[in-house]
């Protein structure tokens, strides 16, 4: 019966004092500012270039990735003056690459040496935690990626999580994101995303 009074006077007073619901940072209020942000819902893309491309590209993780499928495939090239040092590779698309790339290629960008294709999304899996004083916070959250397409399932494991920290900053209607390029303890998503670590 205690715990009923002091809901009720607690709105009451909210309702007095023209309280909204984002004046109270609470892991679901975190959770949706977090997953509809602009930087928590932009697409993972990943860049293949073909033709002539380093030795350094070549050997990334990304480029072995699509060898093992079968997707591309290198012979020794010459290297341009803009590519430096040997060896440099000639990459083409297997026509495994091609089926594989060809629903996901944007109007002429087939015909283009570099282009993009979308690989990845976030999925927010839960806010962990939240520390706080009078303007800013503090949230941990667990996310992982989601493959949108083969490439996806290929370049993102949808079982590895990562943890991140986020910033929020109270204003006169409640609480944001911070954004921007901002530093602990009020780091943006940005940040945070980019400094994300596996989960143990």
């Amino acid at each position: 019966m205690r715990k009923v009074s002091v809901i009720f006077v607690l709105g009451v007073l909210c309702l007095t004092a023209g309280c909204s619901p984002r004046d109270f940072l609470t892991r679901r209020l975190a959770a949706q500012l977090i997953s509809n942000s602009d930087a928590f819902r932009a697409t993972q893309r990943f860049w293949l270039r073909t033709g002539v491309v380093s030795n350094k590209d070549f050997i990334s993780p990304e480029y072995l990735v699509m060898q093992r499928r079968g997707w591309i495939t290198g012979a020794n090239g010459n290297c341009p003056p803009e590519i430096s040092p040997p060896p440099c590779w000639e990459v083409t698309l297997t026509p495994a690459g091609v089926d594989a790339f060809h629903d996901l290629i944007q109007g002429n960008a087939a015909e283009s040496n570099y282009f993009s294709v979308p690989a990845a999304k976030r999925q927010l899996i839960a806010v962990t935690g939240i520390s706080k004083g009078d303007q800013l916070a503090q949230a941990d959250f667990v996310w992982k990626w989601e493959a949108l397409n083969p490439v996806g399932e290929a370049l993102y494991a949808g079982d590895v999580q990562f943890t991140s920290t986020v910033g929020f900053r109270h204003y006169d209607d409640g609480w944001r994101l911070i954004e921007g390029n901002a530093t602990r303890p009020d780091q943006s998503l940005d940040e945070a995303l980019r400094t994300a670590q596996p989960a143990q």
